[in-house]
C-alpha cells in the first residue's frame, strides 16, 4: 500500500543509521521479484541478504536497524544528463522559447532545495548557505570550506559568478540526491566569456557533494571546434580535463562541421582515455551514423553516448532503425531524456548562433528518442533527466522515476525496463559497477514506498537513499483525508479525526 504512513523508524540523513553502531540493517523491505527481506550493509557494500528477521536480531544486536516494511528497496537510480551550472536559473514568467539561449539568459534565482526533497528538513547536519540557501555538513565540511578559488568572485557571460554556480549545482545535485539518484553526471560548459570559471565552480560543488553522490563532470566544448575558429575551443578541452573533467562532450550540431567536431572531440577523448556524451537530436541519421563510424574505428565505443536523439523519432522508421543498428554495432550508448530537452539540443533545434531561434510552425515539436526501436537493435539506452527549472524547462524536476514514468506511460518501455533505463543502464553509461540486492553489490540503494516497480513510478513519494551503505537523503509524504462518514472504506492514508466544537 503506497504511501500510507512513514515506517516507525528511520535514520537521518547523513549518519549510516539510527541510534547505535555496528552494520545497519534494512529490516522488512520488499524486493521486486516480492520478496521480503533483510538485508545487512557494511564498508559501502551488500554484506548479506536474507528472508525478514533473518538479520536483524536483537534491538543493538547487529547495529541499527532500519524499518522499511511497506518500501520496495531497488538499485538506486544514476543521473546520466544533467547541466547543473545552468540549473536553477529559470525566472518566473519566462518562457523557454523566448529565452536567448537556454543557457544563462535568464536571471539566477536558484533557492533552497524543495520542501520534503534532498536532505530531510529535521537534519540537523543542513546549516544555512549563502544567501539564505540550505546549506549541508558532510565529508568536505560545510559551504565555507569548499576552497573555491579567488575566481568565483568573477562574473561569466551570463552574469553568473563562480559562487552561484558553485551554489546551484549543489542545490540541484542534492535535489536529484533526494530522489534517489546517488551517481550524477553533469554537463558543464566551457568556453565564451566564461572560459573555465563554470567548470571550476562545478567541480568544487563535486568536491564539496563528496560523501553524498558521485557526480562525475562532463565538459561540453564551445559551439566551434573545427578550423581556425575552433582552435581555441579545442585547446579548452586539454586544459578541461587537466582541472579534472572526467568526460567529454559537446554538440556538433552547432558545428558548420559537424563530422568534423565529432572526430575531434572523440580523438581528443581518446588521448586522455575520457568518456564522450554528445548532444544531437539526431534529426540527421547521417551525423549519428558519424559517431557510430568514429567510435568504431578508435575502438572506444563504449565510452560514448550521444542524446537525446528525440529527433530520430521524426524520421522513416526503416532510416532510424539502421541508425539504431549502426549505433549499436559501434557499441554507443543514447541517453533519451523523456522529460523535455536540454537547451543545448533547443539552441541546435532553432538554428543557435547561426540565425538565432526558430519560432512557430517551423519549431519542431517536442519528442523523445525511440527507445523501444533502439533497444530492439540492441543499443543500451539510459534516461536522463535534463534540464532543472532553466530556461529550457523551467519545471524540470530532475527525478529519474519521472524519466521512467513516462517511459512507461507512453509504451516506451514496460515499468521494469523503464525503470532499468534510469538505474542499471543509467550506471552502465556512467562507467559505473552493476548494483543488485545480493551480497557483495555495491551499497547504491533507493526504498520507495509501494510494493511494486509500476506503483512506484506511480506513487512513490516517500523516498529513502542509501549511499556507500549509509543513508544520505529521506523524502517522507503523507496524505490525510478529513473524515468522509464512510470508515467501511479504509482509506489508504491517515485520516483526520473530527474534533468536537
Amino acid at each position: 500500500m503506497p504511501d500510507s504512513s512513514p515506517p516507525s523508524q528511520q535514520p537521518r540523513p547523513g549518519s549510516a543509521a539510527p541510534g547505535g553502531e555496528g552494520t545497519p540493517v534494512l529490516c522488512g523491505a520488499r524486493l521486486a521479484d516480492g520478496r521480503t527481506v533483510d538485508v545487512r550493509l557494511g564498508s559501502g557494500r551488500i554484506l548479506a541478504v536474507g528472508t525478514a528477521g533473518s538479520l536483524a536480531g536483537e534491538a543493538g544486536g547487529w547495529g541499527a536497524r532500519v524499518d522499511l516494511g511497506g518500501y520496495l528497496l531497488l538499485p538506486a537510480p544514476a543521473e546520466p544528463h544533467a547541466h547543473f551550472d545552468t540549473a536553477l536559473t529559470a525566472a518566473e514568467g519566462v518562457d523557454a522559447v523566448d529565452a536567448v539561449d537556454g543557457v544563462g539568459g535568464a536571471a539566477a534565482v536558484g533557492g533552497a532545495v524543495g520542501e520534503g526533497a534532498g536532505v530531510a528538513a529535521d537534519d540537523p547536519s543542513r546549516a544555512p548557505g549563502p544567501s539564505g540557501s540550505a546549506g549541508f555538513s558532510g565529508p568536505s565540511g560545510a559551504w565555507g570550506s569548499t576552497g573555491f578559488s579567488d575566481s568565483s568572485d568573477s562574473s561569466d557571460s551570463s552574469g553568473a559568478s563562480g559562487a552561484d554556480v558553485q551554489r546551484r549545482a549543489v542545490e540541484a545535485a542534492l535535489l536529484q540526491l533526494g530522489h534517489g539518484a546517488t551517481a550524477l553526471r553533469t554537463h558543464v560548459r566551457i568556453g565564451g566569456g566564461a572560459g573555465l570559471d563554470r567548470l571550476g565552480a562545478v567541480l568544487a560543488a563535486r568536491a564539496a557533494l563528496r560523501g553524498l553522490a558521485d557526480v562525475a563532470v562532463v565538459a561540453a566544448a564551445p559551439p566551434v571546434l573545427t578550423g581556425a575558429a575552433g582552435a581555441d575551443g579545442r585547446a579548452l578541452l586539454h586544459e578541461a580535463v587537466a582541472m579534472g573533467a572526467t568526460a567529454l562532450g559537446g554538440c556538433p550540431d552547432l558545428d558548420p562541421d559537424p563530422a568534423g567536431c565529432t572526430e575531434t572531440l572523440l580523438r581528443v577523448a581518446a588521448e586522455y582515455g575520457c568518456a564522450v556524451d554528445l548532444h544531437s537530436d539526431g534529426a540527421d541519421p547521417a551525423r549519428l551514423d558519424r559517431v557510430a563510424a568514429v567510435a568504431g574505428d578508435l575502438r572506444c565505443g563504449a565510452g560514448v553516448a550521444v542524446g537525446p536523439c528525440g529527433g530520430l523519432a521524426r524520421v522513416p522508421y526503416e532510416t532510424a532503425a539502421g541508425v539504431a543498428q549502426r549505433l549499436a554495432g559501434a557499441g554507443v550508448a543514447v541517453v533519451c531524456l523523456p522529460q523535455g530537452d536540454c537547451g543545448a539540443v533547443r539552441e541546435a533545434g532553432r538554428g543557435g548562433t547561426r540565425g538565432g531561434p526558430v519560432r512557430g510552425a517551423a519549431a519542431q515539436p517536442f519528442s523523445h528518442a525511440p527507445v523501444r526501436l533502439l533497444r530492439a537493435a540492441g543499443v543500451r539506452v539510459a534516461a536522463g533527466s535534463g534540464a532543472v527549472r532553466d530556461a529550457a524547462n523551467p519545471v524540470g524536476r530532475g527525478d529519474p522515476l519521472q524519466s521512467a514514468y513516462v517511459l512507461a506511460a507512453t509504451g516506451e518501455a514496460a515499468p521494469a525496463a523503464a525503470y532499468e533505463a534510469v538505474a542499471g543502464q543509467a550506471r552502465a553509461v556512467l562507467g559505473l559497477p552493476e548494483v543488485r540486492v545480493e551480497a557483495g553489490f555495491p551499497a547504491e540503494l533507493l526504498a520507495v514506498r509501494g510494493d511494486s516497480i509500476a506503483g512506484a513510478l506511480s506513487l512513490g513519494y516517500s523516498r529513502i537513499v542509501i549511499h556507500r551503505g549509509r543513508v544520505v537523503a529521506r523524502t517522507s509524504a503523507v496524505r490525510e483525508y478529513c473524515d468522509s462518514g464512510a470508515a467501511e472504506l479504509d482509506l489508504p492514508r491517515q485520516g483526520l479525526r473530527r474534533t468536537a466544537g
